[in-house]
């Protein structure tokens, strides 16, 4: 350790932290790990503790996922052969959470077209399915079979081939866990089916079957992602030179001394969109039992919020590490590994199960509740307290002090976070499309010396929405909304994509409602012209 900067190295990744505050957090951390490399590497179920053991007994298979996801990649490079000899090769990933934003990534890095449905918004739903249909296959991913957007894209695909006179069973590839409702389904219909380890949990999979299907059929060569994890695989069960256990220890360590804000950006890595995986992996992982890391994504180090800060840990991906950080850099299937095997550890250092996601049911739960209790009538949405322009106001009237237009509504949200609290952005609108609305995490941030975050609904749901809920309570949310244009009625169900995306919005601010959390609700009337309202309300505030 040479002027306050540690580097460990290790088969093509290093991880260097910087500080005496984060090195002396961090070496106080890994006293108390000796050993646990080596038992993790083991499988011994009983790290986190015996309420915890039961679960994760079922969620260590990732630790095996180059051995056990050899074999598939001759049989996808087969089947992507086959479907291109047949004029197929539009790739389609009908997925949520861990089973779509580790294939995002890969494809993203690589420079290979992969078209990801994460949405129930009609308008991105609709422009996937009238682009190419003739050329498109559809990867329906799954663990649990049950997920009810990735069925909804399914029942929509499955009848739009139909209707092509395209059999759905040669263009639906599903990848779903042994005898999951999905798996039976889809072995009735006659599709192809990979089934992945059902010891692995969704946002430990990058490097199972749900990360490897839809990339490999897109032309990534996914071989390739194998054999740099493998190269990391020999220093993972080492309490010295192994980059994982250092970086775990670090944002652990770092974290229990309230640098709990993981500001995650690019510097330069080479891989695109890194941080949105990790933050699933990391806030699904560690928000619980009202503990855990915010990761916050950034564009960049210049990004508003890459600050350093009393409650923040800067890591860049690529590049140098900040004053105090922690910076991170190495190739891709290297990275999933580095990061699955350092959650594991953060769950150790903090005291949480670092593989259960308790709330996340609840705002499915929730989602089911809405719609069966509204059945054929309105959503309860309720009457706005104030409608400006193109944006409809819904909330509790106390926390808005009497605002009297959006400005004054957004000023209001910014001074309810909680001392070391956060603002959470979830807009349930179409991230192609709608894709403007994302910039209001830079505009806000440079308002508030809070964090901020910002999630594309109902992905979300499967990501943060776990820290939202469970997480330490000092976030405060703003929602966003937007009417829609049209709507697709999802077959055989009696709801639309509308109308189940509407539901997921008002189900989530049922469960921050019922923690008294600090929520406004933003309904655009108009999308495009309430897009441009907000964000003109934002930069005049």
């Amino acid at each position: 350790m040479t002027g306050g900067t540690d580097a460990v190295t290790a088969g093509g990744v290093t991880v260097t932290s910087a500080g005496a505050d984060l090195l002396a957090a961090r070496d106080a951390a890994l006293s108390d790990l000796a050993g646990v490399a080596a038992a993790l590497v083991a499988k011994d179920a009983t790290l986190w503790g015996p309420d915890a053991a039961p679960e994760a007994a079922t969620r260590l298979g990732w630790l095996d996922c180059v051995t056990v996801s050899r074999p598939l990649v001759a049989e996808i490079e087969t089947l992507r052969d086959e479907l291109r000899a047949d004029g197929v090769d539009h790739v389609v990933l009908a997925g949520m959470g861990g089973s779509s934003l580790a294939p995002e990534v890969i494809a993203a890095t690589y420079g290979v077209e992969l078209t990801t449905l994460d949405t129930t918004d009609p308008g991105q739903i609709a422009a996937a399915m009238s682009d190419r249909l003739s050329a498109t296959v559809v990867v329906v991913s799954s663990k649990s079979g049950g997920t009810i957007e990735t069925d909804s894209h399914r029942r929509a695909y499955t009848e739009a081939f139909q209707a092509a006179g395209l059999d759905p069973a040669s263009r639906i590839v599903v990848v779903t866990d042994p005898d999951s409702p999905l798996h039976k389904t889809a072995t009735d219909a006659g599709h192809r089916v990979f089934l992945a380890d059902p010891n692995i949990g969704g946002r430990y999979s990058a490097l199972s079957a749900f990360g490897l299907v839809p990339t490999g059929l897109a032309g990534v060569p996914i071989g390739e992602l194998l054999d740099q994890a493998d190269a990391l695989m020999g220093s993972l069960a080492g309490d010295s030179d192994n980059p994982a256990l250092a970086l775990g220890a670090a944002l652990g360590g770092y974290g229990t001394t309230g640098h709990d804000k993981v500001v995650i950006a690019d510097a330069g890595s080479g891989i695109v969109g890194f941080g949105d995986w990790a933050e699933q992996l990391i806030a699904e992982s560690t928000g619980k039992d009202s503990k855990g890391l915010l990761p916050v994504v950034v564009g960049t180090p210049t990004s508003p919020g890459f600050v350093e800060r009393a409650d923040t840990h800067l890591v860049p991906l690529g590049g140098d590490p900040t004053p105090i950080g922690t910076s991170v850099d190495g190739p891709l299937g290297a990275q999933f590994l580095l990061w699955e095997f350092a959650t594991a550890v953060v769950g150790k250092v903090i005291g949480i199960d670092p593989f259960n996601q308790p709330n996340v049911q609840e705002s499915k739960d929730n989602t089911r509740s809405v719609l069966d209790k509204a059945g054929d009538g309105a959503l309860p949405e309720g009457d706005p307290l104030l409608v400006d322009g193109s944006i409809e106001v819904h909330g509790d009237a106390d926390l808005f002090g009497g605002a009297l237009d959006v400005a004054g509504v957004l000023d209001a949200i910014l001074t309810a976070v909680p001392d070391h609290g956060y603002l959470a952005v979830m807009a349930y609108l179409n991230r192609i499309a709608d894709s403007a609305v994302a910039t209001l995490r830079d505009a806000l941030a440079q308002r508030t010396p809070h964090q901020v975050t910002f999630g594309w609904g109902p992905r979300f749901l499967h990501s943060t929405g776990q820290f939202h809920k469970g997480g330490p309570p000092v976030g405060a949310f703003l929602q966003i909304t937007g009417a829609n244009a049209f709507d697709i009625e999802v077959p055989g169900q009696p709801f639309s994509f509308g109308r189940l995306q509407l539901a997921q919005a008002l189900g989530d601010l049922q469960a921050l409602d019922s923690r008294s959390r600090s929520v406004v609700r933003l309904h655009l009337t108009d999308r495009a012209a309430g897009i441009d309202q907000l964000l003109s309300a934002v930069a005049g505030g």
